[in-house]
């Protein structure tokens, strides 16, 4: 295979990744004849990610971004939560005065950021919580504040990637209603590669879904549009093999995998027929496919709702996000 050299740019920081030593130096050197550069030397930090090599691989992180947040937005306080959601808590929007609403938007936008970057448990609580920056009130401050300890808690984590297994692997779960002043479900999905997350969210379905095989159904329609993005990312990739297996979405519901599979439809689920015929085309093309996970096993669990501290543990190290060690080797990466 031939050597090759990508360029990743983002305003005025430049990540340059190669196969070859030699490629990288004279890339670097011809940047330098044509543009005012400064070489930083190996990449330790990108965007504000810090980027730390293990014998094992990388392991990416943003505890100094966690110890910012902590300091501007909950300083003097000691106390941590090893959940980021209480589950007995329920949340509906305020109809009245609202309290410290910018600060509350300041802390959404931050955590935003971080769940968006390296931490993808923070995903459904981040996704709940912004639904009521408008007009936040005590109860809001209190899932906040517990969201901040959780914080606290787990500051040293980061996503561990390996070199196994190399293959890209997803997982779809949903949450059928489960607010009942509400009538719209939760998705959520996540994609690992290497042993660790590489793309993730949670959010609000569009449709009202009648039943929990529907809203499951409607789930996997995301996570196959997110599936289909990703193989054709990595298939333009240098020494990314060109003719890939389908990626496997794992789905704790046979009935919506049954669904999927099955080339009949259903009258009364018409509102749902385009993505039925979007998750038949992308098993057809051979760019998924679908497998049954049991739910203590599904990975998207904590996307979806909140969890006990045992279940949020176990997620967590199926993504990959776990507690680093602050010594690493160097590798090779520029």
């Amino acid at each position: 295979m031939r050597g090759y050299v990508i360029l990743c740019l983002y305003v005025d920081d430049m990540l340059i990744v190669g196969s070859d030593d030699k490629m990288i130096k004279s890339t670097k050197d011809m940047l330098k004849a044509r543009f005012d550069m400064k070489y930083m030397g190996l990449a330790d930090v990108i965007l504000g990610t810090k980027i730390n090599r293990t014998q094992h691989g990388l392991v990416l992180s943003q505890s100094h971004y966690v110890d910012k947040i902590l300091e501007k937005f909950n300083k003097g306080d000691t106390s941590v939560a090893q959940t980021p959601i209480d589950t007995t808590q329920h949340l509906s929007k305020n109809r009245g005065e609202g309290i410290a609403q910018l600060e509350y938007s300041r802390i959404i936008g931050s955590l935003m950021y971080l769940m968006t970057c390296t931490w993808p448990d923070l995903a459904y609580a981040v996704s709940r919580l912004s639904r009521y920056t408008s007009n936040p009130i005590s109860v809001h401050w209190k899932s906040m504040t517990r969201l901040l300890r959780y914080l606290r808690y787990t500051r040293n984590y980061g996503l561990h990637y390996g070199r196994d297994p190399a293959v890209i692997e997803g997982y779809s779960d949903a949450n059928w209603i489960s607010d009942m002043k509400d009538s719209k479900s939760t998705s959520g999905y996540v994609f690992t590669l290497g042993g660790a997350a590489i793309a993730w969210k949670s959010s609000k379905q569009t449709l009202i879904a009648r039943s929990t095989m529907e809203s499951e159904f409607i789930a996997l329609d995301k996570a196959g549009e997110k599936a289909e993005w990703l193989r054709q990312f990595v298939e333009d990739a240098p020494g990314w093999p060109k003719h890939m297996s389908a990626i496997c979405i794992h789905c704790d519901c046979q009935s919506a995998i049954g669904r999927a599979q099955s080339a009949m439809h259903n009258g009364k689920s018409r509102h749902i027929r385009r993505r039925h015929n979007t998750i038949r085309q992308l098993l057809s093309m051979g760019v998924i496919s679908i497998d049954y996970v049991r739910s203590k096993n599904n990975i998207t669990d904590p996307f979806t709702k909140g969890l006990s501290r045992e279940l949020v543990h176990k997620s967590s190290r199926g993504m990959g996000l776990k507690p680093f060690d602050q010594v690493c080797t160097k590798e090779n990466l520029s």
